[in-house]
């Protein structure tokens, strides 16, 4: 069962347009597997289990499937389902690393038109995503794509025709901040349709599928939100929810009642208001309340923000003496575009992993990350030092009229509220060729105020659902802009598939 060329394929396209999670069993895993001697499948469970230990991640990936059919064929349905998880681990550990070396170099020469041999050899072996699987380094799908953003000269050459960064920046450098009262001004109603459609074939032949959609949640900046229409009410068991910290709703969909492609949709509204904040005097930024729930919340670690004593240590650093809250997230901001260049990231690897990689600490770690690891690596620095902080998930609409999957950060500060940043919108000023003033005005304005060019549907990355995501399921955790689709019965990665089966359109007129 080699599912390299179509699972990489599927995390491809899936993951570029989020713009944007080893192991085989976990503890829980194993019990059932502890119950009676080693049959032939328990023999194939126990060699992926240590091919996997050993870095084999495709031939770990063969066993499992060998246990998994061994299981199916004597009907042991909770052994076939932790043999199948484990294909799905140990596929997802490798699948978006399709290049050996030869296929590496020649994607960058694609890419890059006058690259050197000495430059393509110093990118592959100091700064390249890897790894390595049966002794063999294996390279990241966007090798190219990465060595762009860390060369922002060779970005400017590409982008210099075909990106518009007026309209990017059409809320930075504008001068009208009407329309609105206190840090929320130009209010934008948007409507439209989200759409999942899973193909017959695809749909489980058996079983209940499980289905988290994602919805538009309420925030003080994303106001007056509206869900109708939804389809297949029968099969809705919670929601829809639209208040706290995640917007969904819940279905259970019978496989026997499906007769055709399985179609979900909902109708959203809401307005959305572009977040002034940029006058906050650091002198009139009162005191935590540090016993409060909420503070107690967001300045713990998470499973995705993870404060770390290299993190603590780092944060210090990055603000020497300064004390106050608000000064210390600016300069944290800074840092980060400074310091840690946008790049693609294996997200899928490093979310089927166990023990967990938190997306913060890899990019902490690596020195480079997209807007999930950026936005989660600033809220770990600032909880690290006593700021609530949290990063938001969603879709933008500022660099073109069709939602992109998208993250960003907020930091809270008594008497003002949730303050906004983007760190990865505020270094594109970076991908291409711009004045300096203009450049510096447009990172200053994405420090702490936001365009409301936004659909936010998760106010923590690490919000919990009710049902909760099954512990044992392979799934993207840290991503709810993409339904979670969770099935005991596929024999193939449907959460993964059906990333590709779920799409928004949106029209907007202002108020």
């Amino acid at each position: 069962m080699n599912h390299r060329s179509t699972a990489a394929l599927l995390v491809i396209s899936a993951l570029l347009l989020l713009l944007a999670a080893g192991c085989t069993a976990t503890p829980q895993d194993t019990k059932t597997l502890e119950a009676s001697g080693p049959s032939p499948a328990d023999e194939a469970y126990a060699r992926g289990f240590a091919e996997y230990g050993a870095a084999n991640y495709r031939i770990a990936e063969e066993r499992f499937a060998e246990a998994y059919a061994l299981y199916t064929g004597v009907g042991d349905t909770d052994k076939a389902l932790t043999a199948r998880n484990a294909i799905f681990r140990a596929n997802r550990t490798y699948m978006e690393y399709p290049f050996d070396r030869a296929a590496a170099e020649a994607a960058l020469r694609e890419r890059i038109p006058g690259i050197t041999d000495a430059a393509i050899a110093k990118w592959l072996d100091t700064r390249a995503q890897t790894i390595v699987s049966e002794n063999e380094t294996l390279y990241f799908y966007d090798v190219a794509g990465n060595y762009l953003y860390a060369h922002p000269d060779e970005m400017q050459k590409q982008n210099e025709r075909n990106l518009d960064f007026d309209y990017i920046a059409r809320y930075a450098w504008s001068e009208n901040r009407s329309g609105g009262s206190g840090p929320y001004v130009n209010p934008v109603r948007y409507a439209g349709v989200e759409r999942l459609e899973i193909p017959h074939e695809a749909f489980p032949s058996s079983g209940i599928l499980k289905i988290w959609f994602p919805l538009p949640v309420e925030t003080d900046a994303q106001r007056n939100v509206t869900v109708t229409n939804l389809s297949a009410p029968d099969f809705i068991v919670a929601g829809p929810f639209t208040t706290g910290d995640i917007g969904y709703v819940y279905y259970e969909v019978p496989a026997e009642a499906v007769n055709g492609d399985l179609v979900i949709t909902a109708d959203i509204a809401f307005t959305s208001y572009e977040q002034i904040f940029e006058d906050i005097d650091p002198a009139l930024v009162g005191e935590y309340n540090t016993s409060d729930p909420e503070y107690l919340l967001y300045t713990r670690s998470e499973r995705n923000i993870e404060i770390t004593d290299a993190v603590r240590e780092k944060a210090r650093e990055i603000v020497g003496n300064e004390t106050n809250p608000h000064l210390q997230a600016q300069m944290i901001y800074y840092h980060i575009i400074e310091t840690y260049p946008y790049s693609h990231v294996p997200h899928a690897s490093l979310d089927a992993r166990e023990p967990k990689v938190a997306e913060s600490t890899y990019m902490f770690k690596t020195g480079h990350g997209d807007c999930g690891t950026q936005s989660l690596l600033f809220s770990a620095f600032c909880r690290s030092l006593g700021i609530p902080a949290r990063a938001l998930g969603g879709y933008q609409m500022i660099i073109a009229e069709t939602p992109g999957g998208h993250f960003w950060s907020e930091y809270y500060l008594p008497g003002y509220g949730w303050v906004p940043n983007d760190v990865t919108v505020a270094e594109a000023a970076d991908w291409v060729v711009l004045p300096g003033e203009k450049r510096t005005a447009f990172k200053d304005y994405y420090a702490a105020n936001l365009d409301p060019a936004r659909l936010v549907i998760q106010k923590n990355v690490d919000a919990p659902m009710d049902p909760a995501l099954p512990d044992d399921a392979v799934f993207f955790r840290v991503v709810r802009q993409v339904p979670a689709v969770v099935s005991d019965t596929a024999d193939y990665d449907l959460d993964l598939f059906c990333m590709g089966c779920f799409g928004i359109s949106l029209t907007a007129a202002d108020q």
